[in-house]
């Protein structure tokens, strides 16, 4: 479900990354191929220096179908930016690719809290955060954070995944699955 970046996946995430559903809510967007090469280099760069971490996400075939990625890492906390191709829109993949990625970052790389800041008017976003069981409103909880993304005027949402929140979710969820095998044998 997820890989390492790399350079060969450039031409078809591009691609999708190009549709009008999926452009706008980019956060790093390129106008052309070559721009997108130069944004993907610079990402892995940033990754193999510690600035960020990213990873493409893959369909059950292996292809490109989108990234997710955790920038802007401080104190043990980042933003995640998330966007999937247009044709793979309501397929389950983005709640699959978040728990792998929440994983990865909470108990390989020892992050504590991930920030999603959802513009308010994105509905798609909107929905598929609040889909998930272990995020917690962030605009009351983390007031400096709430007000560094929106500093004129009120654009965003702060939503926010701390590490406990997560594994709490995730022992629930075993729990949960061993009750039901003991049910059914």
């Amino acid at each position: 479900m997820l890989k390492i970046r790399d350079l060969h996946e450039v031409p078809v995430l591009f691609e999708l990354m190009s549709h009008p559903d999926v452009f706008p809510y980019v956060r790093h967007k390129a106008e052309t191929s070559d721009e997108f090469y130069f944004l993907t280099k610079m990402t892995i760069e940033a990754e193999e220096n510690g600035e960020l971490i990213s990873r493409t996400i893959v369909d059950e075939y292996l292809q490109p179908i989108g990234t997710i990625n955790l920038f802007d890492i401080e104190d043990n906390h980042g933003f995640l930016a998330t966007w999937i191709g247009q044709p793979y829109f309501g397929k389950g993949y983005n709640k699959q690719a978040k728990e792998q990625f929440f994983d990865l970052l909470f108990f390989t790389y020892h992050i504590e809290g991930i920030f999603m800041k959802v513009r308010k008017t994105n509905i798609r976003s909107m929905k598929a955060v609040l889909k998930l069981p272990y995020v917690a409103l962030g605009n009351q909880i983390y007031p400096e954070v709430y007000n560094r993304i929106n500093p004129e005027e009120d654009i965003y949402d702060l939503f926010v995944i701390t590490k406990d929140h997560y594994a709490s979710y995730q022992q629930f969820r075993a729990m949960e699955t061993e009750v039901t095998d003991e049910e059914v044998s």
